[in-house]
C-alpha cells in the first residue's frame, strides 16, 4: 500500500511542474483525436532565476491521447539559456531534478536535472525519461555558462 501511495504522489507531482506551452506542430493526422504532434514548451529554472529551458517533445493524438491514457515517446531535445540577470535563492545540491513531467498515465515520466560544475562556472541540464519497468537511454543535455559560480551544498 505505501508504494501505490508514493507511486501515486510522484505521477501527481509530476503533472504539477508548470512548463509554459510556446507552440507546436503536427507530426500525423489522426482521424479521431488530436493529431500527433511535436510540442514546444519552456520551463523556468525554480532555484536559478534568469535561466530557461525550452523543452521539445512528442505528445501522442488519437482517442487515448485526448483522454491522457497514451504514453508519448521517449524523444525529447533540450535548450537552456541566460534569459535575465542570474540570481540564485539560495545554496542548491550540486544535482537535482527539478521537473517532471508525465508522459504516460502511470509508468513514464520526463524528467529534467540541473547539475552544477563547481571546477568551471556552468550548469547543465538533463532530460531523460524512465519507466517503472524499465528505464530509456535516450537523453538530451544543455550547459548555460555564467560569469560566476552558483554557491552549492
Amino acid at each position: 500500500m505505501k508504494k501505490l501511495f508514493a507511486f501515486l504522489s510522484l505521477t501527481c507531482s509530476a503533472a504539477l511542474v508548470h512548463a509554459d506551452v510556446i507552440g507546436s506542430v503536427n507530426t500525423s493526422w489522426k482521424m479521431l483525436g488530436p493529431d500527433n504532434r511535436i510540442v514546444v514548451e519552456s520551463i523556468d529554472d525554480p532555484d536559478i532565476h534568469g535561466i530557461t529551458c525550452y523543452l521539445s517533445r512528442a505528445k501522442t493524438g488519437g482517442i487515448s491521447g485526448a483522454v491522457g491514457i497514451a504514453e508519448d515517446k521517449t524523444e525529447a531535445s533540450l535548450s537552456c539559456l541566460e534569459v535575465g540577470p542570474i540570481a540564485q535563492t539560495g545554496p542548491l545540491p550540486r544535482q537535482q531534478d527539478i521537473a517532471k513531467i508525465r508522459a504516460s498515465l502511470f509508468f513514464k515520466t520526463l524528467h529534467l536535472v540541473r547539475m552544477i560544475d563547481p571546477a568551471r562556472p556552468v550548469v547543465i541540464y538533463l532530460t531523460y525519461s524512465d519507466k517503472l519497468i524499465e528505464g530509456s537511454p535516450k537523453n538530451s543535455i544543455s550547459v548555460v555558462p555564467l560569469e560566476s559560480p552558483i554557491k552549492t551544498k
